[in-house]
């Protein structure tokens, strides 16, 4: 019981932390959707990679990947080239108009968090970035890093906005 108390906070704020990517989201460009951010992001700081790679980064089926990849290569911001190891699988790179558009995203998300978190010291904004990064590295980051199995926790009563 003391140990499921211990993460009962994190949970409700997990579960509120979606308003937050809300409101991110409705700042982007109606033809750049969350998931066509996410692939541009990726290439913009891993540079070029297979889609099997990219689907990886993600964490995400290769079904939803194509689906980004082609809506962001019919806009011109992606472009898909034959990978010279594997004639088969394709190499996605960003081309200018989609590192345009990348630096655009950033612009955009920087100017809402700097709106946001105004009243923060840089003290805590680093402290903030520096807890997330750990976080998302206790999580595996996402790259298939297999992580061992956590362990039960006892069941209690207590729901949240979450788990009901």
């Amino acid at each position: 019981m003391a140990e499921t108390a211990r993460y009962e906070e994190l949970v409700r704020q997990f579960s509120a932390f979606g308003a937050v990517k809300r409101e991110m989201n409705r700042i982007m460009p109606a033809d750049c959707p969350s998931g066509s951010a996410s692939v541009l992001t990726l290439l913009g700081r891993h540079g070029d990679m297979r889609m099997s790679r990219l689907a990886e980064l993600l964490s995400v089926d290769m079904s939803v990947t194509s689906r980004n990849v082609a809506h962001l290569a019919e806009r011109g911001w992606i472009e898909r080239s034959p990978d010279p190891a594997d004639k088969r699988s394709r190499i996605l790179r960003l081309t200018p108009a989609g590192r345009t558009r990348l630096d655009e995203l950033f612009r955009r998300t920087t100017r809402l968090l700097a709106e946001r978190l105004g009243d923060w010291s840089d003290e805590e904004v680093r402290h903030l970035a520096q807890l997330m990064a750990r976080l998302r590295d206790s999580f595996g980051d996402g790259r298939g890093v297999p992580r061992p199995a956590a362990p039960a926790l006892e069941e209690t009563t207590t729901r949240t906005p979450a788990t009901t």
